[in-house]
């Protein structure tokens, strides 16, 4: 690796050699490392912009100059990717000899499981490929499986359609390879209406067609915290109006973030290092139970694969290890019907990652994804190139401090796919100005995103004793915000069913329409004490006063038609539908 005025500090940081030479130079950026949010940005920086951290070194310009001259010609530590062994087990060892279990039935979009008891010598996780293909009339399924500890593989298939499913393994081990066997898919259970797809180019509904309509919220790192903190989560979720979870993968280390997580991805530890060939199964175990219990509140689960905010190195693997890490967790998670792909949470704060692994990231999860689940990447500065053809949906996060929903109409535009803003802000009173919007503001954005034809993301982060704050940890919601979100969803379910689209000819309102049939206006913060609608004669409507934040709805005496006026009440918050009488 040659080191220039380019280079990126976490570059340094990453090669051994190199980062003792950097510790000679400027030894203080090693205490700024502790701070996870000013971490990010050291790691993301280059060598003449570290040294405009500090005024001594900055002032003395051939520090820089004498610290690239000693960095030049430290030699690259580059990790290789390891390949399945062969020769893994001798060739006395019968083909398809390992002992297999699975059940005789399995419910359409439901797990079907294949469990193996094999050999667990040498390092299984890296050593042994493993797969399977399931075949119905005539039609081939390749899935791939994964070890999961104590010389135990798994291979997990949804499967789509009823009938009688024959499976053949193929593996790298002799034991786990030319295992066949058969098994019944039945009627799906009741509620389960498979994985969401996109509709109408800007829309959602399950598999079946059932209508999906996102209502999202943020825990990024609930699946992290302590079992009771858990439950107490779970408990929320009951009564709460959301339909999707915005979680990570990795635990999160950040503002009111400091707890260390009960299980990590990998063995090894902080302290001594992490053994990025070998996986944690008590991590991943723990994982599919919180996707599991999302599930059966019929929520989906946004799995956010990488994000910055990291103090365990996690975010800064080798190419070779992510990829790995990418391999193992859609081969043991994608058969979970409510589960979605988020390649990254604000990618481009991830100093390790370009777009060039970006995009390969997409074609593992694709390549080990049989089921072709919802996939996006999250932006933070920077919107991510929303029209690759690999990205279902866009998963937006405000660019503009103040404008947010107010986009919705113009990103549907721009990519000619659904708009589901993630992160418009958060409803709370901490320090951050992304994270202290009033509930009023909160509801508003999220009016203003669904009239406008997409879908908005709640959080939470008001201040607490305890550090359990919704937008991380989970816990109790203390917002009030919610009540209106579920308000807002009943509206929109009463809606179309192909979903709000914007219409294009209102100047002064948002709002959302089916020429002739349905129209939804929306006067967020205006306050008119009426309004005059000019609408096609002859069709008669059903007109109906909303006041979203109080949540009630009062219907205007008699049918109207043609120019008529509608009296309203000259505050905040109200929206008028109409529908054809």
């Amino acid at each position: 690796m040659n080191f220039t005025t380019e280079t990126r500090l976490g570059n340094v940081l990453a090669n051994q050699e190199a980062a003792a030479i950097l510790k000679v130079h400027i030894p203080q950026v090693f205490s700024l490392l502790l701070d996870p949010s000013l971490g990010t940005m050291i790691k993301a920086s280059t060598l003449p912009q570290l040294a405009a951290f500090f005024p001594e070194v900055s002032a003395n310009a051939e520090v820089v100059e004498v610290l690239q001259k000693d960095l030049r010609g430290v030699p690259e530590q580059a990790e290789q990717e390891i390949l399945p062994s062969a020769d893994y087990e001798e060739s006395t060892v019968p083909v398809g000899s390992a002992a297999v279990s699975f059940p005789d039935k399995a419910g359409k979009w439901s797990i079907f499981e294949l469990e193996l008891q094999g050999p667990s010598h040498g390092n299984p996780f890296v050593d042994v490929a493993l797969g399977a293909s399931f075949t119905l009339h005539g039609r081939d399924v390749a899935v791939s499986g994964f070890y999961d500890g104590n010389g135990v593989y798994r291979v997990r298939f949804m499967p789509d359609e009823e009938g009688v499913w024959s499976f053949k393994t193929t593996s790298s081990a002799r034991s786990l390879d030319g295992v066949e066997g058969r098994f019944v898919c039945e009627a799906p259970l009741e509620g389960n209406h498979g994985p969401v797809r996109v509709k109408n180019t800007f829309h959602f509904a399950y598999e079946d067609g059932t209508l999906y309509i996102p209502v999202g919220t943020t825990c990024y790192a609930w699946t992290n915290q302590p079992d009771e903190l858990v439950a107490q989560t779970l408990e929320t979720l009951k009564t709460a109006p959301f339909n999707k979870m915005r979680m990570c993968v990795f635990p999160k280390a950040y503002a009111f973030n400091t707890n260390e997580p009960p299980h990590y991805a990998f063995e090894g530890s902080l302290e001594e290092g992490w053994d990025f060939t070998r996986f944690n199964p008590a991590f991943f175990q723990q994982l599919e139970k919180r996707i599991e219990a999302l599930g059966e509140l019929g929520i989906e689960a946004d799995l956010i694969l990488f994000h910055p905010y990291d103090r365990w190195g996690f975010a800064d693997m080798s190419k070779a290890a992510d990829d790995r890490y990418l391999r193992y967790i859609v081969s043991r998670l994608s058969a979970y019907r409510n589960v979605w792909w988020s390649l990254a949470n604000e990618y481009d704060l991830m100093w390790a990652k370009e777009l060039e692994d970006w995009e390969r990231f997409a074609r593992i999860t694709a390549e080990h994804d049989p089921y072709h689940h919802l996939i996006s990447i999250h932006n933070c500065l920077q919107f991510y190139d929303y029209s690759r053809p690999w990205i279902t949906h866009c998963s937006i996060q405000r660019i503009d401090v103040y404008k947010t929903a107010e986009s919705t109409d113009e990103w549907r535009k721009q990519w000619n796919k659904p708009i589901v803003i993630d992160e418009c802000a958060y409803e709370g009173d901490i320090d951050q100005g992304w994270g202290n919007i009033s509930g009023e503001e909160m509801t508003r954005r999220f009016w203003e995103g669904a009239v406008r034809g997409g879908y908005v993301g709640h959080g939470e982060t008001y201040l607490r004793d305890d550090e359990v704050l919704w937008w991380s940890k989970g816990g109790q919601l203390h917002g009030s915000s919610p009540a209106r979100i579920s308000f807002l969803r009943r509206i929109m379910e009463e809606g179309p069913q192909e979903g709000l689209n914007p219409m294009q000819l209102s100047w002064d309102v948002p709002s959302a329409v089916v020429p002739d049939e349905y129209y939804l206006f929306y006067y967020g913060f205006n306050q008119p004490k009426f309004r005059e609608y000019r609408m096609k004669p002859g069709t008669l409507y059903k007109v109906e006063i909303i006041d979203t934040w109080n949540m009630t709805i009062e219907e205007a005496a008699g049918n109207h038609e043609g120019v008529f006026r509608i009296e309203l009440p000259g505050r905040p918050y109200m929206a008028v539908r109409m529908t054809k009488a």
